[in-house]
């Protein structure tokens, strides 16, 4: 994706099993259209659509013990957003300090962990801290490596960005 602020450069699809490739899939939900739900155990991200359909993202997840199920809202969207480890990852890694929201935050760009875009995951008007987001690390696509955030490809996240409204349902399973 040339055309991107940082441009993206092209993943190695060898690296991705197929099943975790964006794609419409048939998907019956009593959910609305347009509620997200991420269902942990199989590693994917649905976008429900009508008649019955979805389009179908392979995810990353929080590896134990960082889990996080529930219903939500989508409350923020952010392109290339800064990133700022909660005080709790700086205390489990020190070294982020320097990422601190006292210190500004990590800038946008390929390194940041958020990536591409970020949707912000609030319950009950609070933040969870809890994000869906882009990664350049795409071969995590379909382990769970993270700190508990919703890794997707960072091509998948802009296509995702672009279909999500704020205020948006999500639910994680």
């Amino acid at each position: 994706m040339p055309e991107e602020r940082f441009p993206l450069p092209a993943i190695n699809p060898s690296k991705v099993p197929k099943r975790f490739y964006r794609q419409q899939v048939d998907y019956e939900t009593p959910e609305p259209v347009g509620t997200l739900i991420v269902d942990t155990h199989e590693f994917f991200l649905y976008l429900v659509q009508e008649n019955g359909k979805a389009t179908r993202y392979g995810v990353g997840l929080g590896r134990a013990g960082f889990e996080w199920s529930g219903r939500a809202k989508i409350a923020r969207k952010a392109a290339w957003p800064k990133w700022t480890p909660p005080d709790e990852m700086i205390k489990r890694q020190p070294e982020l300090e320097k990422w601190s929201w006292r210190n500004g935050g990590m800038p946008p760009g390929l390194e940041n962990p958020l990536g591409a875009r970020a949707l912000y995951i609030y319950q009950d008007n609070k933040d969870t801290l809890y994000r869906l987001h882009g990664t350049a690390e795409y071969w995590s696509i379909g382990k769970a490596v993270s700190s508990g955030c919703v890794r997707l490809m960072n091509q998948d996240i802009i296509d995702l960005y672009g279909r999500v409204p704020v205020g948006s349902p999500i639910v994680v399973l």
